[in-house]
């Protein structure tokens, strides 16, 4: 930079430990450089203003058209990761399960890495490794990013079209645009929703393509696309997926997969992997029993709900689809029966009602609002995560079959003097078995049904592998052949390209399982049509005696 420049900047309040590391584009204008302290070495692109950075801008390159207006300091040291390669110490707070978090992870990877901690420690975390040095080096505040009335920022770094606006602090992070074109004409990129707004304190972070506002305070943390943080919400060594929106509680270790929701205060969500859950107000989860340490964490499959005021011990698992009421001390392990009610008894006991959810028409409202409340979609971006939005798919479905054969055998059992069966840390009474084999199988009529409708309108002929088992890994349900394959891939770009071909597969894939595993286990196709149209008839009459108690309570609450 040549003398006269350095003499402008000087007299607008500007001055460097050393201009020969000032690099600044000859397409801005000086007179937008005000009252900025420069330290070590510093990029400025063309058309960028920057004024009042007291503290210093420090070891960072700026591209063009970027406003940064009122910041404490932009400081960077020169080896910096920004974020990249952060330990998450999700499920197990101790850490023996890490996840390590970079740009465009998905919660397939996340999930594989903490569910399968031997794997991951021999090759998956070498793979990611990898994975990350590859990665393209880029400006540490891109073009057209606007950073406005900030504290102290350092080692972060700013991706193209970002919005940073009263962030309190942050340190070690990047904040993720994947919706920015350089060929837009719109400086603001309004397809973006990435945004770091009032009060955020944030450090070891990435923020992607995601809204994080509020005072939100987060620490370790990972928030995927579509995600909300706002309303002072605390999270520490916690990854939030596609579509997350999180509020006013605190999460600690959590491995949120999609449409995870916690919007009240006093809620704790710990130790747990969880996945299209809504946690009533007053939700809580220990994961200490003062022996080892917080080295207990528990699974809750997708689905789950819990009431105001509910209490759950991990370890423990909950099934797919169900509403926990009350407290849960006895570590319950209710994934032999999805789609239940688990009561909480004075004691601390679980109570399960089999298959209550299955009647409920919560769940077809659920099943079709979710698609439509993608704030991923019309982005213009890659989608990191990958979901399968349907209720019953071969995942729940194979746990509808194992919970019907466990009522079976549990209705042998005799029951105790207070009328129940004592099982995995609960307690049943035969007549909801009864009734939840009857839910069960209506239940596999529809799907029966369902597979037999797409069987018909499909025209592509071609068969799809056959796996007895299937997995859900947070929010894609993917079989068991598809999933070996995801492992055996030689980078995490082969494991991401075997997870979209299982997305792919997965209706041709699901016809094949659905032909071998269900052939004869029902009626026949008449009388499991006939019991298809009893569940949508159990599912209607649910809606209708809803609507119908709203109606009473608006009209014993009108106003004339």
């Amino acid at each position: 930079m040549n003398k006269d420049a350095i003499e402008t900047l000087e007299r607008q309040g500007c001055f460097a430990d050393d201009w020969d590391l000032v690099t600044i584009s000859e397409g801005t204008d000086l007179s937008r450089i005000r009252n900025v302290y420069f330290s070590g070495a510093v990029t400025i692109g063309a058309n960028t203003e920057i004024i009042n950075v007291p503290g210093g801008l420090s070891n960072v390159r700026i591209g063009d058209n970027v406003k940064i207006v009122n910041v404490a300091s932009i400081k960077n040291a020169p080896d910096s990761s920004y974020g990249v390669g952060t330990e998450v110490a999700v499920l197990d707070e101790t850490g023996s399960r890490p996840v390590i978090i970079y740009p465009g992870i998905s919660a397939q990877i996340a999930t594989i890495a903490a569910r399968k901690p031997d794997f991951a420690k021999k090759k998956l975390l070498p793979l990611i490794e990898k994975h990350i040095q590859e990665l393209p080096d880029m400006p540490e505040i891109g073009d057209n990013a606007e950073l406005l009335n900030c504290g102290p920022l350092s080692d972060i770094r700013v991706w193209p079209g970002v919005k940073i606006e009263g962030a309190a602090r942050l340190h070690n992070g990047s904040i993720v645009n994947n919706a920015y074109r350089k060929e837009s004409s719109d400086k603001h990129q309004e397809s973006s929703m990435v945004f770091v707004g009032q009060g955020v304190d944030a450090e070891n972070f990435i923020i992607e393509d995601s809204f994080v506002s509020g005072g939100s305070l987060l620490r370790n943390t990972y928030v995927g696309q579509g995600s909300i943080i706002d309303k002072g919400f605390t999270s520490h060594d916690s990854l939030f997926f596609a579509n997350c929106s999180m509020e006013n509680g605190e999460a600690c270790a959590v491995l949120a997969g999609p449409y995870s929701v916690s919007m009240h205060k006093s809620s704790l969500l710990i130790g747990c992997h969880i996945g299209f859950m809504n946690a009533g107000s007053g939700t809580n989860m220990s994961n200490h029993m003062y022996k080892m340490g917080p080295v207990h964490w528990g699974v809750l499959e997708r689905g789950v709900k819990t009431s105001s005021n509910s209490y759950i011990m991990h370890g423990s698992r909950i099934g797919a689809y169900t509403l926990v009421m009350g407290e849960h001390k006895n570590h319950p392990e209710s994934s032999d029966f999805p789609f239940s009610y688990l009561f909480g008894d004075p004691k601390g006991n679980t109570i399960v009602v089999p298959g209550a959810m299955l009647k409920s028409y919560g769940l077809k409202r659920d099943e079709e609002k979710w698609p439509k409340r993608d704030r991923r979609l019309d982005k213009g971006y890659k989608l990191n995560d990958r979901i399968t939005y349907s209720v019953l798919n071969p995942y729940t479905i194979d746990m509808i079959l194992d919970a019907i054969d466990t009522s079976k055998k549990l209705l042998s059992v005799p029951e105790d003097s207070d009328g129940y069966i004592g099982y995995k840390g609960m307690k049943i009474n035969k007549r909801s078995l009864e009734n939840g084999i009857k839910l069960y199988e209506l239940a596999l009529c529809k799907y029966l049904q369902s597979m037999n409708d797409k069987r018909l309108s499909d025209n592509d002929k071609t068969k799809g592998k056959f796996s007895k088992r299937w997995v859900d890994l947070s929010g894609q349900i993917v079989a068991e052949a598809n999933f070996n394959e995801v492992l055996n891939a030689g980078s995490i770009q082969e494991m991401e390209s075997a997870l979209d071909k299982a997305a792919e597969d997965f209706d041709k894939d699901e016809q094949t399982w659905s032909e071998h595993r269900l052939k004869g286990s029902l009626d026949g196709e008449t009388i499991s049509a006939l019991r298809a149209s009893e569940f949508d008839a159990l599912i209607e009459k649910d809606r209708k005696n809803s609507l119908s108690q709203i109606a009473k309570e608006n009209d014993m609450l009108s106003f004339i």
